[in-house]
């Protein structure tokens, strides 16, 4: 499975669910999501254990928010990626990025399956930064 255009990927879509989204500022969902945010890409938290971030609701799982996503942002230990995998399949979702560190392959060929673009292990923030500046 290759790596889908990253750059493509970052200009054409502007609505993320960010799955493990922190509410705590040092914690690198919330970087991520914060720096996101600032770029202008909508932020939606995924994180049951909180209210809200950033002054947006916060959502239980993907197939909770009421609005279409593009993008799923996955923030959680590789073990929790094939349920958040069938949820973004079930949401429509254009895109599964997986953070770095976060690898799971099965998960990552059941969603390309699926027809979602896939990028595994690498930093929506970092990329951002690398890719936009070209």
């Amino acid at each position: 499975m290759q790596v889908p255009d990253i750059k493509e990927i970052l200009t054409k879509y502007r609505t993320i669910a960010v799955v493990g989204l922190s509410p705590d500022s040092g914690k690198p969902s919330h970087e991520v999501a914060a720096y996101l945010k600032r770029a202008g890409y909508r932020i939606i938290p995924v994180n049951p254990a909180v209210p809200e971030v950033f002054g947006e609701k916060s959502y239980a799982s993907v197939t909770d928010i009421p609005e279409a996503v593009e993008i799923v942002d996955v923030f959680r230990r590789s073990e929790f990626v094939p349920e958040i995998v069938e949820q973004a399949i079930a949401k429509g979702a254009k895109v599964l990025w997986l953070q770095e560190g976060v690898v799971h392959e099965e998960a990552a060929k059941r969603a390309h399956e699926a027809g979602l673009l896939v990028v595994m292990d690498r930093c929506m923030l970092k990329e951002h930064v690398k890719t936009m500046k070209r």
